[in-house]
């Protein structure tokens, strides 16, 4: 997107034209992970959630590789150990190093430099998950994490211009969202890049609808339940009621959405495991006390870009479209189409 254009994007989504700052309270985007609480009965620091292995086992993604694929996640704020705690997760994992050394991994600030913003406790956490599900999902993916100046959505699209405009990016995973409003649709511009694949998360809320999971330009990501058991997939899934879903109040109907239900867009389109009780193993050292099991559709959502980075092909693919002519190489997830679960989950690249 031209700088000028973006420029103007952005002073029209802050009221009075102004230029980006603070935004209003009712703007401020949160992070969409939720932390499990201490488990008694497991020792102090035992690790508890799953594993990439598992993960990628339940979603079909055993020996397919996304082999120097670059994906990109945007968040808020900085998280000054972002590195060395992925360096930690991916080492006890045994992922491959992805670090600024190797050229596999890079921090930059909401311009593409190294001017970093604040630090912050809440969004460090939220860094560090998406981090950790983008490796689990592709574990020889490039990581590009660009950390916007502030949590409104003006600041972190400008983050977003950033991560879609670095080149070779294939997919931009966005955990966290605002509830809708009229501005939003001013906002969609900011969510525009055609041939990269956008991931948002639909929302830990229950029943209701957010943004920029509501743009018609994004792959809206809702959740599920995990649990092993005894079928020839290994695992079976049903919807989390925690994630957010519903028909936007203010987008209009994409062309490859044809629900009768909903006149505007439809959320979510897919979907991984979110519910924090079957929830993943994470790593974060800021402020914070190492491994947790946290869930989300924070971690769905930065699974699926993954994915996408895995599939590779996200250069020929309109928005969230190819799932809905694809949706025969999912895993079903509540009998049919479930608004918190979408059309289903990955069951291997074919929806992708």
């Amino acid at each position: 997107m031209p700088a000028v254009l973006l420029a103007a994007i952005v002073a029209a989504a802050v009221p009075g034209g102004a230029a980006p700052g603070p935004a209003p309270a009712q703007v401020v985007a949160r992070p969409m992970i939720v932390i499990q609480p201490d488990d008694p009965t497991v020792p102090p620091g035992a690790i508890r959630g799953y594993a990439p292995s598992d993960l990628r086992s339940a979603y079909g993604l055993d020996g397919i590789s996304g082999q120097g694929r670059l994906v990109a996640i945007v968040d808020a704020f900085d998280d000054p150990n972002a590195e060395s705690d992925l360096a930690t997760y991916r080492a006890t994992f045994g992922l491959p190093p992805c670090t600024s050394s190797n050229g596999c991994f890079r921090k930059l600030d909401p311009h593409g430099g190294t001017s970093y913003p604040r630090a912050d406790v809440a969004w460090s956490r939220e860094i560090s998950l998406d981090l950790d599900m983008l490796s689990a999902a592709c574990p020889d993916c490039r990581i590009a994490l660009v950390e916007g100046a502030g949590a409104g959505i003006p600041d972190l699209g400008v983050a977003e211009g950033t991560a879609a405009s670095l080149p070779g990016v294939v997919a931009v995973g966005n955990s966290y969202g605002v509830a809708e409003s009229p501005e939003e649709t001013r906002w969609d511009a900011l969510y525009h890049h055609p041939g990269i694949a956008l991931t948002a998360a639909s929302g830990d809320g229950g029943y209701g609808t957010g943004y920029p999971a509501a743009s018609p330009d994004v792959t809206a990501v809702g959740g599920t339940t995990l649990r092993r058991d005894g079928s020839s997939r290994g695992w079976s899934e049903s919807p989390w009621a925690g994630a957010s879903s519903g028909c936007s109040r203010f987008e209009a109907k994409p062309s490859w959405q044809h629900d009768p239900g909903c006149p505007r867009r439809t959320i979510a389109d897919v979907s991984a495991v979110a519910d924090p009780t079957t929830g993943v193993a994470m790593y974060d050292s800021y402020s914070a006390p190492g491994w947790v099991m946290a869930g989300g559709t924070s971690a769905a959502t930065a699974f699926i870009a993954g994915v996408y980075g895995l599939a590779g092909n996200t250069s020929s693919i309109v928005a969230g479209s190819y799932a809905y002519s694809h949706s025969d190489r999912l895993n079903p997830v509540g009998g049919g189409y479930s608004p918190p679960a979408g059309l289903g989950t990955p069951a291997g690249t074919g929806a992708f």
